[in-house]
């Protein structure tokens, strides 16, 4: 999973305004139609809504298939939050997954930044892509139980029996996706439609022009949508690039590379300590990693929840963990519980939140949603050896996350079995308006690497701005070299000086 912004808030946001002369508002676009816009409280509906009070939400009808609206309708969960001031316009955000819900962040950002030039100048708005959230119809793969009982196989062995295993699996899956939201949805959930969503929920909005902030795969929609729709953006922000011109399994190999130098990262800190579960020399970390996991394998760890620690949620916990330095001590907690036997229950923990499921044991479709989008947004190898070519190349990039040896065959991705066919491809972006878009790239970037960020600015011709960190997404995370400089550009339109660094 690409991941989301998780944080958003710093002393900054809720200083005085840093910017002296706002740019005019934006203009109402006179030949648009509003009327589906039947703004109520989002208490009903959204969990947390009562966080952000003035929160007003919306269900916007679009056609399932815009080239046959005859075809079926669905309909768009949409949040806002309205300027408290001197209206600029709306500044839609996208959290990314693909999966995340943007009405959630909107709700919590609309708490976390009330009383910031934000919240003052913009009307911050989110939309759940189609089949995600609370937008319907609802994408759905696995139940609780059966999802449960997927993160219990190790998928570990790459034996020919154990592939053909792991691979039948997967096919299942793509079948109970199939069986339970149709292949007609399936068929138009990828960021071609989402961008078109997007310009319908401007639309109800009743602006000419929108202000964007997507984070991680939001930076997909929003490449999307200014290469389709470029007049209608006045100010764009991508944080935690995708690269649209890179092809999924360069994608994976480069993804995997940024994951085992957060990884390195980890490891060095945490050899600051003599209890650290790892040792205290980082060039051992690998190995000692693979002896506390790989017995997971065959046996998970016990913990105080029943399940256990089985070995996919001790990998999942992990990666979840490397998105960001706030969440390394759970994953040293966790790592200490299975060196010293007792419980390692904050891996599971860990697992838990990443794969959205709630004490009660239900889950979100944000898993699901992640696999439909993915599958769809671009061609997917079906031949055995480039899966198994590609698993040899991810165990030199990423030796921590590696089970076992290269045994020469490697299982083929669910989106190999997908019931419907892809409706985008790998291609550059073409370029914005001068001054139109901003992209802030990070260092440490695990999910997506900065090199990704420095390529999609190349392309759009946008400023790019490098965060230096060990982190997935920067920006409103509290550094004010970087928020300052996101604030001038929503706000007056300034850009970012070439070459600028923060963090």
């Amino acid at each position: 999973m690409l991941g989301m912004q998780r944080i958003f808030g710093s002393a900054l946001l809720t200083a005085a305004l840093v910017c002296a002369t706002p740019l005019p508002v934006a203009p109402a676009a006179p030949n648009v139609a509003a009327a589906q816009a039947n703004w109520g409280s989002c208490l009903p509906i959204v969990d947390g809504a009562e966080q952000a009070p003035g929160a007003q939400c919306a269900m916007l009808t679009v056609p399932i298939d815009y080239d046959a609206p005859g075809a079926g309708v669905a309909r768009i969960a949409v949040v806002r939050v309205p300027a408290t001031g001197q209206r600029l316009g709306a500044l839609l955000v996208n959290p990314g997954g693909p999966g995340a819900s943007a009405v959630d962040t909107v709700v919590a950002m609309g708490s976390a930044l009330a009383g910031s030039p934000i919240n003052t100048h913009f009307d911050l708005v989110g939309f759940d892509p189609r089949g995600v959230g609370y937008s319907q119809p609802l994408l759905r793969c696995l139940t609780d139980a059966e999802f449960d009982a997927w993160r219990r196989e190790p998928m570990a062995d790459y034996s020919p029996a154990g592939v053909a295993r792991i691979e039948a699996l997967n096919k299942q899956y793509a079948d109970r996706c199939a069986a339970k939201t149709g292949t007609a949805v399936l068929a138009h959930v990828g960021t071609r439609e989402a961008a078109r969503d997007m310009d319908e929920v401007r639309k109800m909005l009743g602006d000419e022009q929108i202000n964007y902030l997507g984070f991680s795969y939001g930076t997909r929609i929003g490449t999307e949508y200014v290469n389709r729709f470029g007049p209608r953006v006045r100010a764009m922000v991508l944080d935690g690039a995708i690269d649209p011109s890179a092809g999924p399994l360069d994608a994976i190999l480069h993804q995997m590379a940024g994951f085992q130098s957060a990884f390195d990262d980890f490891a060095a800190d945490c050899a600051r300590s003599a209890d650290c579960p790892l040792g205290t020399d980082p060039s051992q970390a690998n190995a000692r990693y693979r002896q506390l996991v790989d017995p997971l394998v065959t046996r998970p760890a016990r913990t105080a929840d029943p399940r256990g620690l089985s070995y996919a949620d001790a990998i999942t916990g992990t990666f979840n963990a490397l998105y960001s330095p706030q969440l390394w001590r759970y994953l040293t907690r966790g790592l200490t519980g299975l060196a010293r036997g007792t419980d390692p229950g904050d891996l599971l923990t860990l697992a838990d939140e990443y794969q959205g499921r709630d004490r009660s044991g239900h889950y979100t479709n944000a898993q699901d949603a992640f696999n439909a989008i993915r599958c769809v947004d671009a061609p997917w190898p079906t031949d055995p050896a480039v899966w198994a070519g590609l698993d040899a190349e991810v165990r030199e990039a990423a030796p921590f996350a590696a089970y076992g040896s290269h045994t020469g065959r490697a299982p083929r991705d669910i989106c190999s079995f997908w019931p419907v066919p892809p409706t985008s491809s790998p291609a550059p972006a073409t370029a914005a308006e001068p001054g139109q878009v901003v992209v802030v790239s990070t260092t440490g970037d695990p999910a997506t690497p900065y090199q990704a960020g420095v390529s999609l600015a190349r392309q759009l011709g946008g400023s790019l701005v490098t965060f230096q960190g060990t982190q997935h997404t920067a920006v409103f995370n509290g550094n004010e070299c970087l928020d300052t400089t996101v604030l001038a550009f929503l706000i007056d339109g300034k850009t970012p000086p070439s070459g600028l660094r923060c963090g």
